[in-house]
């Protein structure tokens, strides 16, 4: 069995009873804007954010789930998928999942529409049985992606991301939606619980590791294969290259600098600052934080009883750090 499979064992009933709820969740009267969000439904991904809102909630509550769990996963989805939709426009980006994109397919103006037709869906599932708790987490979670979406174009210009700047970043941008994810289904379950807020920080964890592992792929699958350099030709400073630049001499740091400020759609010069940052150690480190934020976050679970769910975010977890793509 395929350990996404695996994963939603546990949680199989309520994923498919998920999928229908959101399904009904994002109908419109607009007949252009359900033939898009038909499109989008069906070219779905692994869903990993709703399976840890049902994982959790029934971890913490003895396998079972209550309606305000489904209507976690929804409003996780709904935001989700419009923070997607809006990423393709702000990127340019024509391809999500082997797709086209909503903006490939019905341009900008249509596909920014969208996005925020889903923002305020996902408002409207919290509101529509007055579940506000629910509201402020994910509330809190859309305002620290943009923060971290601004931070990270404002950084990219002057290329001086510090470590803990880099970490900031991924922790807005990428982690604080599946912090949201956790702390939705601990909220859902155990309302006003210190559950609450150390989900927050379990999938804030397993944010971070899953953003580092994203990082490495730009230097090629498993420190082997051909190497990819997305990142460096979008001036984007992930972990691995911080290092490099840290561990290099004045002359070679400028070397660095110029390459990925000026040289950046030069396939040879990309591919000597992948080699340089392979040989300074930049990948080693990397995954040495990865794994590091990966340990701290199973540390978390180790208090609670062993299930079936506990198991499955384990295996998320380790999942999150060893995945091919």
């Amino acid at each position: 069995m395929k350990v996404a499979a695996q994963i939603r064992e546990p949680i199989e009933q309520e994923m498919v009873l998920f999928e229908k709820k959101f399904h009904e969740s994002m109908s419109s009267k607009v007949a252009l804007l359900n033939r898009i969000t038909y499109y989008i439904v069906n070219r779905k991904g692994k869903q990993m954010r709703p399976m840890f809102v049902f994982l959790t909630a029934k971890m913490l509550n003895e396998g079972e789930v209550v309606e305000r769990t489904y209507t976690g996963a929804s409003i996780i989805e709904l935001i989700h998928t419009a923070s997607l939709v809006h990423d393709d426009v702000v990127d340019d980006s024509n391809k999500r999942r082997g797709f086209f994109s909503i903006n490939a397919l019905w341009k900008n103006k249509i596909a920014v529409l969208v996005g925020d037709y889903l923002f305020s869906k996902g408002l409207l599932v919290s509101l529509e049985r007055g579940d506000y708790d629910l509201l402020q987490i994910i509330s809190e979670s859309v305002r620290s992606m943009s923060e971290g979406e601004l931070l990270q174009i404002e950084k990219a210009r002057k290329l001086d991301i510090t470590e803990e700047v880099y970490y900031e970043i991924i922790r807005q941008k990428t982690a604080t939606l599946i912090a949201a994810c956790c702390s939705m289904g601990a909220a859902s379950v155990r309302p006003e619980s210190k559950e609450v807020a150390i989900f927050k920080r379990f999938g804030e964890l397993c944010g971070m590791a899953f953003q580092i592992k994203d990082d490495l792929f730009d230097y090629g699958e498993e420190r082997i294969g051909k190497p990819t350099g997305i990142d460096i030709k979008e001036q984007k400073m992930t972990l691995p290259l911080i290092y490099a630049l840290n561990q290099s001499s004045k002359e070679k740091k400028r070397w660095l600098i110029n390459s990925i400020k000026n040289h950046n759609k030069n396939k040879k010069r990309v591919k000597e600052v992948i080699a340089y940052v392979k040989e300074a150690g930049g990948l080693e480190y990397a995954i040495t934080k990865m794994m590091e934020f990966k340990d701290e976050a199973l540390g978390l679970l180790k208090d609670y009883p062993d299930s079936p769910y506990k198991d499955a975010l384990t295996l998320m977890v380790n999942y999150v750090v060893e995945r091919k793509k």
